[in-house]
């Protein structure tokens, strides 16, 4: 246990001096391959879990100490002690003994043995007291940064609380059935059969009751299914692929909404993308569901002269890069890595993406835009000011089945998603 506090500790050091979380510990995986799934999965839950609740951690800690530490490692060392102490089964004397074990992997200066020993000693002893102060601040009862808090608070003053909960949950896991393979009663079935309970909520989404492995899920390795959040199934359904369709799937990367398009329907899909590693996620998928794309490309969406063969297409789906605030409870290291500044940034990347885009839809085509993303000025804001200046464009009522202005807030069954549905006249 000393080593994986150790190890996370450093990962979440370099997360907060603004380094992606899913990159260090893929990084942290292959620079320490003897490490056991045990291992690994207390690394994941310590800086998974600190992450998500660093605003209420760092209140605390501070209400703990006299003066800032100096010893930034001793410091993420008793955020995680902390974590550990508020949402572990682990009894608390072997939490702190632990952590004070590795605080002397650290530095072999007994004070911050000592230091550790009574942060987390005090900590107990005066628990509910320090949980109701750090409840009194907003980016400690939230924890999220205030800009976040605030703009959510003016975009949605009757839904920001419930974001910001939903934010600090652990993700679903939520299953698509593969038509082409199997029907949704028969998959359900057959997970009753391996002792897993479900929740039907959406015509092929399945809600696992109790989240498991990838490779324990029946039937994953033979393409009877993937994982994809519910939120994200729509993108494919409010797309209307029609057989012999002309399709391109921009942004594609990692290609769960490309090959849903598959299974959906037999059409001829261009998928396209601009980071060559992630293309070979697609390839993977594409191979394990038995499905084919007529081409796929490494290109920028922004710029279809470099790779667009003049043919315009039936229907694009345009899944356009954004803050991924929708996704914080699956990358809780999002909300303290962004910056207020950053949503100008992406919304003129995406302005420029869909102008581009827009270009190669053929005339009564379809165009859907998507983001991960509650934000209005990725979303609302951004498709008001696409519509104002493309006389051509008109939007599309979406299915009754979600929410009527395309944005779906993250729950405790789906992450956010912005949906609109524009068709070219």
């Amino acid at each position: 246990m000393v080593r994986t506090q150790l190890i996370a500790a450093e990962i979440i050091s370099n997360v907060l001096s603004g380094t992606n979380l899913t990159h260090l510990l893929q990084e942290c995986w292959r620079k320490h391959p003897t490490l056991t799934p045990q291992q690994k999965g207390a690394i994941q839950d310590f800086s998974y879990g600190v992450l998500r609740h660093y605003g209420q951690l760092e209140e605390i800690l501070a209400n703990l100490l006299e003066r800032p530490l100096k010893n930034n490692r001793i410091h993420y060392l008793l955020l995680i002690g902390l974590y550990q102490l508020l949402h572990s089964k682990t009894p608390a004397y072997t939490i702190t003994n632990q952590t004070v074990h590795a605080s002397s992997e650290i530095s072999k200066n007994k004070k911050f043995q000592g230091l550790v020993n009574a942060v987390l000693r005090n900590f107990i002893r005066r628990k509910e007291t320090l949980l109701a102060t750090a409840a009194g601040k907003a980016t400690s009862r939230y924890s999220h940064p205030q800009w976040w808090i605030n703009k959510l608070r003016q975009q949605y003053p009757q839904h920001y609380e419930s974001i910001l909960s939903a934010d600090n949950k652990h993700p679903p896991l939520t299953l698509r059935v593969n038509l082409r393979k199997i029907s949704v009663p028969d998959y359900r079935q057959l997970l009753v059969e391996h002792g897993m309970e479900s929740q039907s909520i959406g015509p092929q989404a399945l809600l696992l009751n109790n989240p498991v492995a990838v490779q324990k899920i029946p039937g994953f390795n033979d393409g009877l299914v993937s994982v994809q959040d519910a939120g994200a199934q729509w993108a494919a359904i409010l797309l209307d692929v029609q057989p012999g369709m002309h399709v391109l799937d921009a942004c594609a990367a990692p290609g769960g909404k490309s090959t849903h398009i598959l299974e959906l329907a037999d059409v001829s899909l261009t998928i396209l993308d601009n980071d060559p590693a992630r293309l070979e996620q697609v390839e993977q998928n594409l191979e394990r569901l038995q499905l084919q794309a007529k081409q796929m490309i490494c290109g920028n969406a922004s710029k279809p002269d470099t790779w667009w063969n003049g043919k315009p297409f039936d229907r694009i789906l345009a899944d356009v890069p954004c803050s991924a605030s929708g996704v914080v409870c699956r990358h809780p290291d999002i909300k303290w890595l962004r910056r207020k500044n950053d949503l100008k940034q992406f919304a003129a990347s995406q302005q420029s993406i869909l102008n581009a885009l827009w270009k190669i839809l053929a005339r009564n085509g379809k165009l859907l835009y998507v983001t991960c993303s509650v934000f209005h000025e990725e979303n609302k804001f951004q498709i008001e000011q696409f519509v104002q200046q493309h006389p051509d464009a008109h939007m599309l009522p979406l299915s009754e089945s979600i929410a009527p202005d395309g944005q779906l807030l993250p729950n405790r069954q789906h992450d956010g998603f912005f949906y609109a549905l524009l068709q070219k006249f």
